[in-house]
Protein backbone atom coordinates (compact mmCIF):
# COMPACT_ATOMS: atom_id res chain seq x y z
CA UNK A 1 0.00 0.00 0.00
CA UNK A 2 2.99 2.55 0.71
CA UNK A 3 4.83 1.80 -2.29
CA UNK A 4 0.92 2.48 -4.24
CA UNK A 5 0.96 5.61 -1.85
CA UNK A 6 4.74 6.65 -3.30
CA UNK A 7 4.00 5.94 -7.20
CA UNK A 8 0.30 7.54 -7.15
CA UNK A 9 2.00 11.16 -5.30
CA UNK A 10 4.79 10.82 -8.38
CA UNK A 11 2.39 10.10 -10.97
CA UNK A 12 0.93 13.51 -9.91
CA UNK A 13 3.59 15.18 -8.84
CA UNK A 14 4.87 14.26 -13.17
CA UNK A 15 1.22 15.12 -14.35
CA UNK A 16 2.11 18.64 -12.46
CA UNK A 17 5.78 19.33 -14.40
CA UNK A 18 4.08 18.28 -17.10
CA UNK A 19 1.26 20.42 -17.48
CA UNK A 20 4.09 23.29 -16.82
CA UNK A 21 4.92 22.75 -20.89
CA UNK A 22 8.45 22.89 -20.39
CA UNK A 23 7.95 26.22 -17.57
CA UNK A 24 9.26 26.36 -14.20
CA UNK A 25 7.11 24.88 -11.43
CA UNK A 26 8.28 26.24 -8.08
CA UNK A 27 8.79 23.58 -5.01
CA UNK A 28 6.43 25.77 -2.75
CA UNK A 29 3.54 25.13 -5.46
CA UNK A 30 4.62 21.04 -5.34
CA UNK A 31 4.65 21.09 -1.72
CA UNK A 32 1.61 22.31 -0.96
CA UNK A 33 0.04 20.47 -3.81
CA UNK A 34 0.97 17.25 -2.25
CA UNK A 35 0.75 17.76 1.08
CA UNK A 36 4.40 16.68 1.82
CA UNK A 37 7.28 18.25 2.32
CA UNK A 38 9.84 19.77 -0.06
CA UNK A 39 12.66 17.71 1.12
CA UNK A 40 9.97 14.42 0.11
CA UNK A 41 9.00 16.75 -2.99
CA UNK A 42 12.67 15.78 -3.93
CA UNK A 43 12.89 12.26 -2.79
CA UNK A 44 10.26 11.79 -5.86
CA UNK A 45 11.94 14.33 -8.13
CA UNK A 46 15.25 11.89 -8.08
CA UNK A 47 13.21 8.91 -8.19
CA UNK A 48 11.91 10.00 -11.62
CA UNK A 49 15.16 11.17 -12.71
CA UNK A 50 16.27 7.89 -12.10
CA UNK A 51 13.60 6.27 -14.13
CA UNK A 52 15.03 8.49 -17.27
CA UNK A 53 12.90 12.16 -16.55
CA UNK A 54 14.79 15.27 -17.52
CA UNK A 55 13.81 17.73 -14.80
CA UNK A 56 15.91 20.60 -14.04
CA UNK A 57 16.13 22.37 -10.88
CA UNK A 58 17.06 25.25 -9.57
CA UNK A 59 16.91 26.62 -5.97
CA UNK A 60 14.88 29.54 -7.06
CA UNK A 61 12.83 28.89 -9.62
CA UNK A 62 11.87 24.65 -8.86
CA UNK A 63 11.90 22.21 -10.88
CA UNK A 64 11.25 22.05 -14.65
CA UNK A 65 10.39 19.11 -17.09
CA UNK A 66 12.78 19.13 -20.11
CA UNK A 67 12.32 15.34 -21.39
CA UNK A 68 10.30 12.34 -21.00
CA UNK A 69 12.01 8.87 -21.59
CA UNK A 70 10.92 6.50 -24.65
CA UNK A 71 10.02 3.77 -21.78
CA UNK A 72 6.88 1.89 -20.97
CA UNK A 73 6.57 3.25 -17.62
CA UNK A 74 3.29 3.14 -16.00
CA UNK A 75 2.78 6.73 -15.69
CA UNK A 76 3.35 6.91 -19.71
CA UNK A 77 1.16 4.62 -20.68
CA UNK A 78 -1.81 6.31 -18.31
CA UNK A 79 -1.05 9.49 -19.68
CA UNK A 80 -3.90 9.81 -21.85
CA UNK A 81 -5.46 6.48 -22.21
CA UNK A 82 -8.74 6.76 -22.58
CA UNK A 83 -10.18 2.98 -22.30
CA UNK A 84 -12.35 2.48 -18.97
CA UNK A 85 -10.60 -1.16 -17.91
CA UNK A 86 -7.67 -2.05 -19.75
CA UNK A 87 -4.66 -0.65 -18.55
CA UNK A 88 -6.55 0.84 -15.88
CA UNK A 89 -7.43 -1.58 -13.58
CA UNK A 90 -3.94 -2.94 -12.91
CA UNK A 91 -0.62 -2.79 -14.78
CA UNK A 92 2.75 -3.50 -13.95
CA UNK A 93 5.81 -2.74 -15.57
CA UNK A 94 9.52 -4.49 -15.46
CA UNK A 95 12.72 -3.41 -16.82
CA UNK A 96 13.18 -7.11 -18.16
CA UNK A 97 11.78 -10.43 -17.67
CA UNK A 98 11.42 -13.80 -19.03
CA UNK A 99 7.83 -13.57 -20.97
CA UNK A 100 4.99 -11.50 -20.06
CA UNK A 101 2.61 -13.89 -21.07
CA UNK A 102 4.28 -16.23 -18.75
CA UNK A 103 3.91 -13.02 -16.18
CA UNK A 104 0.42 -12.66 -16.79
CA UNK A 105 -0.26 -16.27 -16.72
CA UNK A 106 0.94 -16.73 -13.39
CA UNK A 107 -1.19 -13.50 -12.39
CA UNK A 108 -4.23 -14.68 -14.07
CA UNK A 109 -4.41 -17.79 -11.86
CA UNK A 110 -3.66 -15.58 -8.55
CA UNK A 111 -7.18 -13.92 -9.85
CA UNK A 112 -5.74 -10.73 -11.38
CA UNK A 113 -9.14 -8.94 -12.74
CA UNK A 114 -9.61 -8.51 -16.54
CA UNK A 115 -7.70 -5.68 -18.01
CA UNK A 116 -4.36 -6.30 -15.61
CA UNK A 117 -1.60 -5.28 -18.18
CA UNK A 118 2.00 -6.68 -18.04
CA UNK A 119 4.82 -4.87 -19.89
CA UNK A 120 8.39 -5.64 -20.44
CA UNK A 121 11.42 -3.11 -21.60
CA UNK A 122 13.31 -6.34 -22.80
CA UNK A 123 12.40 -10.07 -22.80
CA UNK A 124 15.03 -12.97 -22.39
CA UNK A 125 12.25 -16.10 -23.33
CA UNK A 126 9.75 -14.30 -25.62
CA UNK A 127 7.35 -16.73 -27.75
CA UNK A 128 5.41 -16.88 -30.72
CA UNK A 129 3.14 -19.34 -31.53
CA UNK A 130 4.52 -23.01 -31.56
CA UNK A 131 7.23 -21.83 -28.54
CA UNK A 132 9.08 -19.92 -31.00
CA UNK A 133 11.35 -17.12 -30.40
CA UNK A 134 10.44 -13.45 -30.32
CA UNK A 135 13.40 -11.32 -30.93
CA UNK A 136 12.85 -8.90 -27.63
CA UNK A 137 15.86 -6.43 -27.08
CA UNK A 138 15.49 -3.67 -24.70
CA UNK A 139 13.51 -0.69 -25.06
CA UNK A 140 12.97 -1.02 -29.20
CA UNK A 141 9.95 -3.16 -29.48
CA UNK A 142 6.21 -3.58 -27.16
CA UNK A 143 5.94 -6.60 -25.32
CA UNK A 144 3.35 -6.56 -23.53
CA UNK A 145 -0.13 -8.97 -22.25
CA UNK A 146 -3.14 -8.08 -20.98
CA UNK A 147 -5.51 -10.81 -18.95
CA UNK A 148 -9.04 -10.97 -20.78
CA UNK A 149 -11.75 -13.17 -19.07
CA UNK A 150 -14.32 -13.24 -21.80
CA UNK A 151 -17.91 -15.68 -21.00
CA UNK A 152 -17.45 -17.20 -23.93
CA UNK A 153 -16.67 -21.00 -24.39
CA UNK A 154 -13.22 -22.45 -25.53
CA UNK A 155 -14.40 -23.25 -29.04
CA UNK A 156 -14.59 -19.27 -29.08
CA UNK A 157 -10.96 -18.56 -28.13
CA UNK A 158 -9.18 -18.23 -31.50
CA UNK A 159 -11.82 -15.47 -31.94
CA UNK A 160 -9.50 -13.80 -29.42
CA UNK A 161 -6.38 -13.56 -31.50
CA UNK A 162 -8.05 -12.12 -34.79
CA UNK A 163 -9.71 -9.12 -32.59
CA UNK A 164 -6.00 -8.13 -30.93
CA UNK A 165 -4.32 -8.48 -34.47
CA UNK A 166 -7.19 -5.99 -35.99
CA UNK A 167 -6.33 -4.04 -32.93
CA UNK A 168 -2.90 -4.17 -33.75
CA UNK A 169 -3.36 -3.02 -37.48
CA UNK A 170 -5.29 -0.62 -36.88
CA UNK A 171 -2.78 1.51 -34.60
CA UNK A 172 -0.64 1.16 -36.73
CA UNK A 173 -2.94 2.22 -39.99
CA UNK A 174 -3.84 5.33 -37.09
CA UNK A 175 -0.84 6.40 -36.19
CA UNK A 176 1.98 5.24 -39.07
CA UNK A 177 2.32 5.94 -42.83
CA UNK A 178 2.54 2.16 -42.95
CA UNK A 179 0.20 -0.04 -44.93
CA UNK A 180 -0.61 -2.32 -42.52
CA UNK A 181 -2.57 -6.05 -43.09
CA UNK A 182 -3.08 -9.17 -41.00
CA UNK A 183 -1.73 -12.66 -42.33
CA UNK A 184 -3.79 -15.60 -40.72
CA UNK A 185 -3.75 -16.14 -37.91
CA UNK A 186 -1.87 -14.15 -35.32
CA UNK A 187 0.51 -11.75 -37.76
CA UNK A 188 0.44 -7.93 -38.66
CA UNK A 189 2.40 -7.68 -42.13
CA UNK A 190 4.03 -4.51 -43.64
CA UNK A 191 5.33 -5.31 -47.35
CA UNK A 192 5.18 -9.15 -46.66
CA UNK A 193 7.40 -9.08 -43.54
CA UNK A 194 6.76 -9.01 -40.09
CA UNK A 195 6.13 -6.38 -37.87
CA UNK A 196 4.33 -7.75 -35.02
CA UNK A 197 2.36 -10.66 -33.79
CA UNK A 198 -0.41 -12.15 -31.27
CA UNK A 199 0.03 -14.81 -28.96
CA UNK A 200 -3.03 -15.81 -27.19
CA UNK A 201 -2.85 -18.35 -24.25
CA UNK A 202 -6.08 -19.76 -22.16
CA UNK A 203 -7.15 -21.64 -19.30
CA UNK A 204 -10.27 -23.37 -19.17
CA UNK A 205 -12.94 -25.40 -16.93
CA UNK A 206 -15.41 -27.68 -18.54
CA UNK A 207 -17.44 -25.66 -20.63
CA UNK A 208 -16.31 -22.00 -20.03
CA UNK A 209 -12.82 -20.40 -20.99
CA UNK A 210 -11.58 -19.03 -17.37
CA UNK A 211 -9.34 -16.50 -18.51
CA UNK A 212 -6.90 -16.01 -21.55
CA UNK A 213 -3.57 -13.98 -22.19
CA UNK A 214 -3.28 -11.76 -24.95
CA UNK A 215 0.17 -11.22 -25.72
CA UNK A 216 1.45 -8.62 -28.29
CA UNK A 217 4.87 -8.41 -29.80
CA UNK A 218 5.71 -5.47 -31.82
CA UNK A 219 8.51 -3.92 -33.18
CA UNK A 220 9.15 -0.29 -33.31
CA UNK A 221 12.94 0.94 -33.09
CA UNK A 222 14.47 -1.78 -34.27
CA UNK A 223 17.29 -1.07 -36.87
CA UNK A 224 17.03 -3.32 -39.91
CA UNK A 225 20.93 -4.80 -39.34
CA UNK A 226 19.69 -5.68 -35.87
CA UNK A 227 17.62 -8.54 -36.33
CA UNK A 228 19.04 -11.57 -36.18
CA UNK A 229 20.38 -12.97 -39.55
CA UNK A 230 17.97 -15.76 -39.75
CA UNK A 231 14.86 -13.71 -39.99
CA UNK A 232 16.41 -10.55 -41.47
CA UNK A 233 14.43 -11.30 -44.38
CA UNK A 234 11.06 -11.99 -42.69
CA UNK A 235 10.69 -9.49 -40.41
CA UNK A 236 10.91 -5.49 -40.19
CA UNK A 237 9.96 -2.60 -37.50
CA UNK A 238 8.30 0.96 -37.97
CA UNK A 239 12.07 2.24 -37.64
CA UNK A 240 13.03 0.27 -40.25
CA UNK A 241 10.10 1.20 -42.86
CA UNK A 242 10.21 4.68 -42.32
CA UNK A 243 13.69 5.34 -40.61
CA UNK A 244 12.29 7.61 -37.82
CA UNK A 245 12.15 6.51 -34.35
CA UNK A 246 8.42 6.23 -32.76
CA UNK A 247 7.12 6.19 -29.62
CA UNK A 248 6.56 3.05 -28.17
CA UNK A 249 4.19 4.68 -25.02
CA UNK A 250 1.85 6.49 -27.54
CA UNK A 251 1.43 2.93 -29.74
CA UNK A 252 0.49 0.79 -26.87
CA UNK A 253 -2.31 3.45 -25.37
CA UNK A 254 -3.21 3.53 -29.18
CA UNK A 255 -3.30 -0.66 -29.11
CA UNK A 256 -5.15 -0.95 -25.85
CA UNK A 257 -7.83 1.40 -27.17
CA UNK A 258 -7.94 -0.16 -29.93
CA UNK A 259 -8.57 -3.47 -27.98
CA UNK A 260 -11.09 -2.37 -25.46
CA UNK A 261 -13.07 -0.67 -28.84
CA UNK A 262 -13.24 -4.41 -30.33
CA UNK A 263 -13.82 -6.31 -27.52
CA UNK A 264 -16.61 -4.03 -26.47
CA UNK A 265 -18.12 -4.68 -29.89
CA UNK A 266 -17.55 -8.51 -29.31
CA UNK A 267 -19.37 -8.69 -26.25
CA UNK A 268 -22.57 -6.13 -27.52
CA UNK A 269 -22.75 -7.14 -31.33
CA UNK A 270 -20.84 -10.72 -31.08
CA UNK A 271 -18.07 -11.35 -33.42
CA UNK A 272 -19.34 -10.82 -37.20
CA UNK A 273 -18.35 -7.20 -36.75
CA UNK A 274 -14.83 -7.79 -35.83
CA UNK A 275 -14.52 -10.82 -38.61
CA UNK A 276 -15.70 -8.07 -41.12
CA UNK A 277 -13.09 -5.66 -39.92
CA UNK A 278 -10.82 -8.79 -40.17
CA UNK A 279 -11.32 -9.60 -43.66
CA UNK A 280 -11.07 -5.83 -44.70
CA UNK A 281 -7.56 -5.81 -43.46
CA UNK A 282 -6.01 -8.60 -44.25
CA UNK A 283 -4.83 -9.13 -47.94
CA UNK A 284 -4.82 -13.19 -47.81
CA UNK A 285 -8.45 -13.94 -49.46
CA UNK A 286 -7.90 -15.65 -53.08
CA UNK A 287 -4.53 -15.74 -52.27
CA UNK A 288 -2.14 -19.34 -53.24
CA UNK A 289 -0.87 -20.62 -49.70
CA UNK A 290 0.53 -23.79 -48.60
CA UNK A 291 -0.59 -24.92 -45.08
CA UNK A 292 1.89 -27.03 -43.13
CA UNK A 293 0.30 -28.73 -40.21
CA UNK A 294 1.65 -31.68 -38.00
CA UNK A 295 1.94 -35.01 -40.12
CA UNK A 296 -0.20 -32.99 -43.24
CA UNK A 297 0.49 -30.12 -45.92
CA UNK A 298 -2.01 -28.18 -47.65
CA UNK A 299 -1.86 -26.47 -51.07
CA UNK A 300 -4.75 -24.43 -52.53
CA UNK A 301 -6.96 -21.24 -52.35
CA UNK A 302 -7.58 -18.93 -48.93
CA UNK A 303 -11.64 -19.43 -49.95
CA UNK A 304 -13.27 -17.31 -46.74
CA UNK A 305 -12.83 -17.40 -42.52
CA UNK A 306 -15.63 -18.59 -40.63
CA UNK A 307 -17.17 -17.44 -37.38
CA UNK A 308 -14.68 -19.08 -35.65
CA UNK A 309 -11.67 -17.71 -36.81
CA UNK A 310 -10.69 -20.83 -38.79
CA UNK A 311 -9.79 -20.60 -42.42
CA UNK A 312 -11.46 -22.14 -45.34
CA UNK A 313 -9.34 -23.60 -47.45
CA UNK A 314 -9.84 -24.41 -51.30
CA UNK A 315 -7.82 -26.98 -52.17
CA UNK A 316 -6.12 -27.99 -55.53
CA UNK A 317 -8.59 -30.71 -56.13
CA UNK A 318 -11.63 -28.12 -55.68
CA UNK A 319 -12.49 -29.45 -51.69
CA UNK A 320 -13.44 -26.94 -49.10
CA UNK A 321 -10.62 -27.78 -45.74
CA UNK A 322 -11.50 -26.00 -42.70
CA UNK A 323 -8.08 -24.80 -40.81
CA UNK A 324 -7.70 -23.87 -37.05
CA UNK A 325 -4.31 -23.75 -36.85
CA UNK A 326 -0.62 -24.44 -38.93
CA UNK A 327 2.12 -22.61 -40.49
CA UNK A 328 0.81 -20.55 -43.54
CA UNK A 329 3.00 -19.83 -46.60
CA UNK A 330 1.98 -17.26 -49.07
CA UNK A 331 2.69 -18.77 -52.67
Amino acid sequence: MENERLMNTRETLLNSLKQGRGAWVSGQFLSEGLAMTRSAVWKQIRTLKEEGYEIEASPRKGYRLRGVPDLLLLQEIRDGLTTRVFGQAQAFYFPQTDSTNLRAGEMAAQGAPEGTLIVAEQQTQGRGRRQRAWFSPPRQGIYASLILRPAIAPTEAPRMTLLAAVAAAETLLALTPLAATIKWPNDILVRGRKIAGILTEISTGMDAVDYMVVGLGLNVNIPADDFPEEIQAQATSILAETGAPFSRPLLLRSYLEQLEYYYDIFNTEGFDPVLQRWRALTDMLGRRVRIDMIGRRHVGEVADFDQDGALILRDEGGRSIRIFSGDITLL
